[in-house]
This record gives C-alpha cells, structure tokens and sequence, in this order.
C-alpha cells in the first residue's frame, strides 16, 4: 500500500532521545494505590503516525518477486516455504493478511493509531490491513482460544534513569520504552512474497519515541521474531514512524495478497 506513506532518508543524527520529567509523582508511595500503566506512562505513544521508509525499500513498498529473501536468516525449510509461495493460493483460501500478522505489520508501509483502550490496555490500530492489536499490561502470557493474526501481546515499561548520585540512588526517571512480547499468532509471512513466520514465533517489540532538535516527534520501533522452525536466528529490523498533526490520510483498507 504506497498510497499516504512518507519516503525519506533520515541521518541517525536526525533522531534524538527525549528527555522526558520525572514520574515520581505518578509512582506512588506508601500505602497508596499504585498508578495504572497509562498514568505511569513513561512516553505518550498516543496519536496518528505514519511509516518513513528508509531502508528495505524495494521489500516494503512493492511486493518482492518469489525468492528473494535476502537479510532474513531462513533456514532450510524457510526456504522451501518461501520459494513455494503462491498468493492465488492464499486468495482462494482466504488468507490475504498473512502479510499483516503482528510479526510483520510494523514493515507494512502505512498509519498507525494509537489509544489506550482503557488504563491497563493499549490499541494499536493500522490502516494497512484494517489490522487492531491490543496490548495487555499486568497479564502473562497464558492464552486460550484460536490463534489471530495480531496473537496476543503483554506490554511492560522499560524505565531509563540517570546515573547513581553520590549517596547511592537510583536516580531519577529519564524516560523510557514499551516492551512489547507476543505469541499466539497465526502462521504468517515477514515479508509479503512468502517468507514464513510460524504459529510457534514469539515477537519482542521496543517502541521508543524521540524528539530530534527541529521539534519533530518520532516513533521507533525494534522488532526481534524468534522462530526456531524457520529461521536460524533472531529476525531483528527497526521501523521508523513520524507522528502526524491530525488523522488527515488516515485511510482503512483491506489485506492484499499480492
């Protein structure tokens, strides 16, 4: 989907840390109730942000043909799979947003809105795909029912401090990231020419957000698949996202197969 997607080069030098204040109003202490995870938010990742592509380009923006799968640590049998790819196949059997699970969704040139669903739980919803994950805070990840292709996601913040004053503290808050883990996910593709992913994948995200000097606001997020059926080792790739002023553009549609 390129239609609404920003494609541009950004230096690193481009991305800065925020420096967010420090939360330890929002902590509580003593016998008083602990803050929910939307009030002890470290980042506010709420809003509308659109994909800046700036790598990977010809395997984000059109569908690669079969077999090209370079940068991603297949083994064998991922590439017996990937090289027997047929999307007419998917279409007939109604799996077009195998391109779409969670593994992949963040490479899917696109929108993202983020809201919290309530105080403990935040929506993730993209206009590629027409795809709405949510992310759990305070649950393991026991789960039952039918695999999805969003799975099923537990968030945790990831505080950043200063260093240690001269009488041994902690230091203050400095910011932080969401970690995001999620399993039970339908088997799916990394790349939309094929390249599997399997239902047994476990997906560790890391979304950071930054504000470089000129002001603009930033969305990075890390992705780590682990999948010892079809890949020999961690699949890890970075996904960039500016946040955009208002939903303008923000345009809902279905998965593609090809």
């Amino acid at each position: 989907m390129l239609q609404g997607c920003v494609v541009v080069v950004v230096t690193a030098a481009a991305v800065l840390p925020s420096m967010p204040a420090s939360l330890d109003a929002q902590r509580g202490r003593g016998g008083q109730t602990p803050a929910t995870p939307r009030a002890s938010a470290p980042i506010d990742l709420t809003g509308y942000w659109v994909s800046v592509v700036t790598e990977d380009w010809r395997f984000r923006m059109v569908t690669p043909p079969k077999g090209q799968y370079g940068g991603v640590p297949l083994n064998a049998e991922g590439r017996r799979v990937a090289d027997s790819w047929d999307p007419a196949k998917d279409e007939a059997a109604g799996d077009q947003c195998k391109a779409y699970g969670a593994a992949a969704i963040m490479r899917v040139p696109g929108r993202l809105h983020i809201t919290w669903e309530n105080d403990d739980t935040i929506r993730i919803d993209t206009d590629a795909g027409a795809q709405t994950r949510l992310v759990h805070f305070g649950e393991s990840l026991s789960q039952s029912g039918e695999p999805t292709w969003q799975g099923y996601s537990v968030g945790q913040w990831e505080l950043a401090r200063t260093a240690q004053g001269a009488g041994g503290g902690r230091g203050q808050v400095r910011g932080g990231s969401l970690k995001v883990v999620t399993t039970h996910m339908r088997p799916g593709y990394l790349r939309k020419n094929g390249v599997p992913y399997s239902g047994n994948a476990v997906l560790t995200e890391y979304y950071d957000r930054h504000t470089p000097p000129d002001g603009d606001q930033w969305l990075v997020v890390t992705t780590v698949v682990d999948d010892a059926r079809y890949l020999t080792q961690g699949f890890v790739t970075s996904s960039q996202f500016k946040k955009l002023p208002e939903a303008s553009g923000w345009n809902p549609e279905p998965c593609s197969a090809r």
